[in-house]
């Protein structure tokens, strides 16, 4: 029978040595899960180690369990590998992200050296190379060693299990086709097939010389997503004289769906809104080196939150998450890191990511759409770019006749452009009121779109704003207070989820991640745009914003709990709550009871000296404190490193501009259109005549002009420093505000 080894413990690591040829006694020892930017891929400064690593191992034959085949498992190195085995280089792999095997057998000695080669280095042909997160270096899923017979279910094929179950839903009753892959079936050789329900109770079975088997489950129970999600058991096992001499399994579920462009998501008939997050599956500290723990948490996280979907962006994820995904009934975006750059050289890899996704996850009843891409057309689409994705859509319905494809198009990606005609289904990435425009922007936009394409259900695949702990009772777009990121969603959720027409909402991001490029917010290395921080120890207050809308589970919460010391003699504050109405309580008075539609109730708080408040919602109860003090707490502003300038060191004057107005407000004063078309020029320099102007790489189109006027200027022209060859002094800014200073402000 298949025996699988578990091969995590005793390696000895390497950076940039060469392939050993005996067991090296002053590598380090680790044990994987192991990831080499653990720590400087999430400290800032784009500087973290990408190279090659090695990881060695010895052990003996003896050591395994006896088979006639021996296969390496690996399930997940980034980015690329290779397999040596007693200095014969078994194998290599591109794509980080996938479980992938090596056959041993021939290779084994008595003793033996195996020595795993794993490279994250810079290239031009795997993905991903340009995206907004850092590309850990590591062996950091397990490594199994697998034991089979000679004759056994089938380990070469792209790291498939070797059982394929295909559920059809006719009625009530479900068809079910379990098809297995068996490599050297030998003549004489049967195979048992078994379904079984969730309590472990047989359902059907047969044998069979066929590798494929088809049943009825008659009245079955239906996958139902957070409702009901009911999994059954598929068992295949290979017999031999009536012993069985390999088994395989698999869990599925039975559903039908469809994504309908004018009622969103449809899940066995009843329309079941998908609103819900994307993850990044890092943690602070570990990297990609995750526990089974650290999944169950993410899990448990994103079930309190209510969600009942997740993008699982931008890459495969761990098996063992897929199964949770399953198990609590969260309807999954699984996709490859083809994203944000389109490398011609990298084609071959993109169908290998995807035949790898799809033939490892085909089972996982969670899973309903594959991710053809991520903002790929950031640049503008090309031929070369819609060919791609025409051959990965085609290879995804011709693997996979049961789901729909998807992409996640940038904010900047035409509605017309004809990559959006390519899959099933469309998503766009839209950071309205955070990166420029504003957030009432958002609904209007997809109204614009369903009114263009009325037969394309579109969806939102990402949208956010950054929070840390940064405080203000008069938030702005850009300050990164946790305020503002709770403003923000709570305008986000009221446009979008009133739309019943968006087949998926996904929230960028459920937690903070490593970014190792990124220097905002006051805290270098990651991006912040999470509900929850990066070490998942604080709930964010946008957390419970969700949360109201979402989850059935009673609460009442009170924002602000890390605002403490205010200025202002009467504070606002925010309680979210899913309970029809809730009364706050100021050192033990009522302030009243408010209702609210949508789960946002805010209060006007005398402050004076320290108070305790409380609200109360039904049985549910929270607290927080407040305290008046004179002068703002510096604690609570950013001050961002190596800003050339501050928002609070501009100085403005009534009724005037500054450097702090919107673009917006000054472009629609004729000054001040005329003072920017100037200062465009100096920026864009070259620019032939007649030629349309592209600053940050981007035309100049109606959308993105309304986008760029939601930035403040000194925003925009930060922005633009970094991203162009148009670089501003502290005394140029000041010059420049000292001009806008003589412009009325549009009233």
């Amino acid at each position: 029978m298949r025996n699988v080894l578990n091969f995590n413990a005793s390696w000895l690591f390497a950076k940039q040595a060469e392939v050993p040829a005996a067991l090296p006694a002053d590598w380090e020892q680790v044990c994987v899960p192991h990831c080499w930017n653990a720590v400087d891929g999430q400290d800032g400064g784009n500087d973290y180690f990408r190279g090659t690593c090695q990881y060695a191992k010895s052990f003996t034959k003896a050591e395994l369990p006896a088979a006639d085949r021996y296969y390496l498992e690996i399930r997940g190195a980034n980015s690329s590998a290779d397999v040596t085995l007693n200095g014969a280089k078994l194998a290599h792999h591109d794509g980080g992200y996938s479980t992938w095997r090596v056959e041993l057998t021939e290779s084994l000695q008595e003793e033996n050296l195996l020595v795993i080669s794993v490279d994250n280095a810079a290239n031009e042909t795997v993905y991903p190379q340009m995206a907004d997160f850092t590309f850990y270096g590591g062996l950091y899923r397990d490594v199994n060693i697998i034991c089979v017979s000679d004759s056994h279910f089938d380990l070469d094929y792209y790291g498939a299990p070797g059982i394929k179950v295909t559920p059809v839903m006719d009625g009530d009753n479900a068809k079910v086709e379990v098809e297995v892959f068996v490599t050297n079936k030998k003549d004489g050789q049967e195979i048992s097939y078994t379904i079984t329900d969730r309590e472990g109770n047989l359902v059907a079975q047969t044998v069979s010389a066929d590798t494929k088997a088809n049943f009825t489950i008659e009245n079955v129970n239906k996958w139902h997503g957070r409702k009901n999600p009911y999994l059954y058991t598929a068992q295949a096992a290979l017999l031999e004289a009536g012993n069985a001499i390999d088994s395989v399994d698999a869990r599925f579920g039975c559903r039908s769906f469809e994504i309908d462009p004018n009622n969103g998501f449809i899940l066995n008939g009843e329309e079941y809104p998908l609103r819900g997050v994307s993850r990044h599956q890092d943690r602070w500290g570990k990297g990609n080196a995750l526990s089974p723990e650290d999944h169950r948490e993410d899990i448990e996280l994103i079930c309190e939150v209510g969600a009942t979907t997740i993008r699982l962006a931008h890459y495969q994820h761990d098996q063992y998450f897929y199964d949770l995904c399953d198990e609590k009934g969260l309807v999954i975006w699984a996709e490859i890191p083809y994203i944000s750059k389109h490398m011609p050289t990298g084609r071959e890899n993109t169908v290998s990511q995807m035949t790898e996704l799809i033939a490892q996850n085909y089972n996982h009843p969670s899973i309903v759409v594959w991710g053809l891409s991520n903002e790929i057309s950031i640049g503008g689409s090309d031929a070369d770019l819609l060919e791609n994705h025409r051959i990965l859509n085609d290879l995804c319905h011709e693997m996979d006749k049961t789901r729909l494809t998807t992409i996640a198009a940038v904010s900047m990606c035409k509605m017309e452009d004809p990559y959006l005609q390519i899959p099933d289904v469309v998503s766009y990435n839209h950071y309205f009121g955070w990166y420029g425009g504003d957030t009432s922007m958002n609904g209007p936009w997809f109204d614009k779109f369903h009114a263009m394409h009325p037969n394309i259900p579109i969806g939102c695949s990402e949208y956010g704003c950054e929070a840390l702990n940064w405080h203000n009772s008069d938030p702005r777009q850009g300050d990164y207070t946790e305020e503002y990121q709770a403003y923000y969603h709570e305008e986000l959720i009221k446009q979008l989820f009133t739309r019943k027409y968006m087949w998926a909402t996904h929230v960028w991001n459920m937690f903070d991640f490593g970014a190792d490029a990124r220097a905002e917010g006051g805290e270098n290395g990651q991006n912040h745009k999470g509900l929850v921080t990066f070490d998942r120890s604080y709930k964010k207050d946008s957390f419970y914003a969700y949360k109201a809308w979402l989850s059935d589970e009673p609460f009442v919460h009170l924002c602000g709990k890390r605002y403490v010391d205010r200025v202002e003699d009467v504070t606002k504050v925010t309680v979210y709550s899913n309970q029809p109405a809730v009364e706050l309580f100021a050192n033990g008075k009522s302030l009243g009871v408010k209702e609210a539609a949508d789960h946002f109730f805010y209060f006007d708080v005398p402050n004076s000296g320290e108070t305790k408040l409380e609200a109360v919602a039904g049985e549910c109860k929270d607290e927080s404190v407040i305290r008046k003090v004179d002068t703002f707490n510096e604690d609570y502003r950013l001050v961002e490193v190596g800003a050339i300038l501050n928002w609070f060191d501009i100085e403005e004057k009534p009724g005037r501009l500054s450097l702090n107005s919107k673009m917006s407000d000054v472009i629609s004063t004729l000054r001040g259109k005329l003072l920017f078309a100037k200062l465009m020029g100096k920026m864009l320099g070259g620019k032939k005549k007649g030629e349309k102007a592209k600053p940050m790489g981007f035309e100049m189109t109606p959308e993105l002009m309304s986008m760029m006027g939601g930035f403040t200027v000194l925003r925009l022209l930060t922005m633009a420093g970094g991203m162009m060859d148009a670089k501003f002094t502290k005394e140029d800014l000041l010059k420049l505000n000292k001009k806008l200073s003589r412009i009325k402000a549009p009233k």
